[in-house]
């Protein structure tokens, strides 16, 4: 298990980091959903619709980046996406598995 965060850098490009989870600090949300993904499912490219915190639950998911490098995230993983601008982020269910659940935390502004 792991706590990650998805961001925009300066080149418009989104990357990822590896996150201390006792060193975040409490944060506000607004409201919780799940959802829930075939195998095979697959996202282009996007910028995130909001900050939030994607915390899987069941499955795989794979987020590919514009440099090519694909980070795979599995039950328990957490992610701060804050990708809110530039290229985005590829998002895919594999083939070959099953669904992918998945709960979904936006943050309050």
């Amino acid at each position: 298990m792991g706590l990650y965060r998805l961001y925009s850098g300066a080149d418009g490009q989104s990357h990822i980091e590896e996150l201390s989870a006792a060193a975040q600090p409490e944060r506000a949300v607004a409201d919780i959903a799940f959802r829930e993904w075939p195998a095979g499912h697959f996202i282009d490219w996007h910028p995130a619709p909001r900050r939030q915190f994607i915390i899987s639950i069941r499955g795989h998911i794979e987020i590919e980046l514009g440099d090519g490098s694909v980070h795979r995230f599995n039950p328990g993983d957490a992610r701060l996406v804050e990708d809110t601008t530039g290229q985005g982020h590829i998002t895919r269910v594999p083939s070959g598995g099953g669904p992918a659940l998945s709960a979904v935390i936006p943050l309050a502004e």
